[in-house]
């Protein structure tokens, strides 16, 4: 027994007889033979079908799709036959290129279509079990979803099987059920937490004398188009019994992190720093911005010592030091809050700072900061 056609076609059928077409040229419209567009036409018209795809009024319904292939036939313009039917020219436009263009646009095969794409659950990105690999070592190297998502277009940029968004890196490790990365990969994430919150902190900083402000810094160091100006900051350990300094290059991120093992007074944060930046060509020592804390007491001396000015931000205004309080988020997957910062020496400092320098930055286009400092010493040689 011949297949019956779908409940679409057969009333695709019947709107093309009503409109004065002969049978042949019906079932030659749907590529079905001018015997089964005569059994339709002889046969009363099916009830809709219970399980039939019903899209909500955000989405084009096969009534208009009918009046979007009518106007077709008529020659009329999208703009004409979005007016028509109430939508927008530009939807009219879509759904046509889509679906075989002006001369080939069925109606019940665009709805149909439209219905297949909708249907949910569908397969999630992350089963792809190439993409799932990628993406669970990416994370176990701490690197940020939106980095991942970044770096994969440009890894693999002719296999869109092996991209994927940073929302839906989020919600598979976030969203209960879902399942595709382990869940235990949230710890992974900078903010080590396995749902999302929001939360806010302010600082409390003391007073420095002679301080001079963010306001007064050249307009320079504002675009980030010369190398050398840096921001500055402590980031504690337990109680606050310990410390490591981190400075950040504005332009690149480049970081250098300040071994304190002797404690965090102004007088060993000033020798700290000038041993860290003494070591770096002249192009690199132009600026620091710093907060208002206490460590920075001496710090007119320490321009005298090193020929660099200091500029302190506002109170409690951390997004002066944007690249800086970034960097502290990434380092703290290293060195954990409530953590004994004095028992990583000098050389565990720097193999994390190295890890931190040859890892991409999406800001950076997803170059390493290492990369990124290499190019401009290259440019400025």
């Amino acid at each position: 027994m011949p297949k019956r056609l779908s409940l679409e076609l057969e009333r695709e059928v019947r709107r093309l007889a009503a409109r004065g077409h002969s049978q042949r040229e019906i079932g030659s419209m749907i590529e079905r033979s001018k015997h089964a567009v005569s059994n339709v036409l002889l046969r009363e018209p099916r009830p809709p079908a219970a399980t039939e795809w019903n899209p909500s009024p955000a989405r084009l319904s096969l009534r208009e799709r009918e009046e979007i292939r009518g106007g077709l036939e008529r020659g009329e313009s999208y703009t004409a036959i979005a007016r028509l039917i109430g939508r927008a020219a530009s939807t009219v436009s879509r759904e046509v290129a889509a679906n075989g263009s002006r001369v080939g646009y069925q109606a019940w095969h665009a709805h149909q279509q439209a219905g297949t794409r909708a249907r949910r659950p569908k397969r999630p990105k992350l089963a792809h079990a190439a993409l799932a690999v990628q993406v669970t070592a990416w994370l176990e190297e701490w690197w940020s979803p939106e980095l991942i998502a970044l770096r994969l277009r440009i890894a693999f940029p002719d296999d869109s099987m092996m991209w994927v968004s940073h929302e839906t890196i989020y919600q598979s490790l976030f969203v209960q059920g879902r399942g595709e990365l382990r869940r235990e990969l949230y710890r992974c994430l900078r903010s080590g937490r396995a749902r999302r919150r929001p939360r806010s902190r302010l600082e409390t900083r003391g007073t420095i004398p002679d301080m001079v402000m963010i306001s007064e810094r050249p307009a320079e160091v504002a675009d980030r188009a010369v190398p050398g100006h840096w921001e500055g900051d402590l980031i504690s350990g337990a109680s606050n019994r310990s410390a490591v300094g981190t400075l950040v290059e504005r332009t690149t991120r480049y970081l250098l992190l300040l071994h304190l093992p002797d404690g965090r007074s102004a007088e060993q944060v000033n020798e700290a720093m000038k041993r860290a930046l003494t070591m770096l060509p002249d192009t690199l020592r132009r600026t620091i911005t710093w907060d208002q804390g206490k460590e920075m007491l001496r710090h007119a001396q320490f321009t005298v010592d090193s020929g660099i000015q200091v500029y302190f931000c506002d109170p409690h205004s951390p997004w002066q030091r944007g690249s800086n309080e970034n960097t502290n988020g990434l380092l703290r997957q290293y060195l954990p809050k409530g953590t004994d910062l004095s028992v990583h020496g000098a050389e565990d400092l720097a193999r994390i700072a190295r890890s931190l320098n040859d890892r991409p930055r999406k800001t950076l286009g997803a170059m390493t900061p290492s990369e990124k400092l290499t190019e401009l010493l290259a440019m400025t040689a």
